[in-house]
């Protein structure tokens, strides 16, 4: 009997050990990073984000109502030189490595590559990343969590979104990096 209890035992304990997964996620290197030296860390609220104009469809109203939160986690170049290579190296094998992130599309302006992925499915899109890197600005990822996001909806609510101005705007932000 002890020893068919020990052989119990210990198939549970191999079997627990094999089911623990080691991989790397986004969620967790934005928490470890935000305590780096050199990052900069916003949690923006919705309630930040205004629409232009009262005249957007009730599509886009919904899509903006859709949206829980949004995160910012940069590090800019200047004096982080050592540190920027690191941190693409530790993103780009994030996002290579777990295949919850679906790539959305790639591009390079002005220097920048950028990248946006998302999780969920084409129709109800969870979560939207955008990871950005290069030479003059440093690397950011910025991530918009909502539920039940269409991407195509997102992109028409993008273009009818303004920052609140009476907080912060755009050229505020973009300030950060220089």
């Amino acid at each position: 009997m002890k020893k068919l209890t020990t052989l119990f035992s210990l198939i549970f304990l191999v079997l627990f050990a094999s089911s623990c997964k080691n991989e790397k996620s986004l969620q967790s290197y934005l928490v470890e990073s935000q305590e780096k030296a050199g990052f900069i860390n916003l949690d923006i609220p919705t309630s930040f984000l205004q629409l232009k104009s009262n005249n957007v469809s009730d599509e886009v109203q919904e899509t903006l109502n859709s949206i829980r939160k949004v995160n910012v986690l940069a590090l800019p170049i200047k004096g982080n030189e050592a540190a920027y290579e690191v941190e693409i190296a530790k993103l780009k094998s994030i996002f290579k490595d777990n295949k919850e992130y679906k790539t959305l599309m790639s591009m390079k302006a002005k220097g920048m590559s950028v990248k946006l992925f998302y999780t969920g499915n084409t129709e109800s899109i969870d979560e939207v990343i955008a990871f950005g890197y290069g030479k003059e600005a440093g690397v950011g990822i910025a991530r918009l969590l909502g539920d039940n996001m269409n991407p195509a909806k997102i992109i028409e609510m993008m273009n009818s979104v303004k920052f609140d101005g009476d907080s912060v705007n755009l050229e505020q932000l973009s300030a950060i990096f220089k």
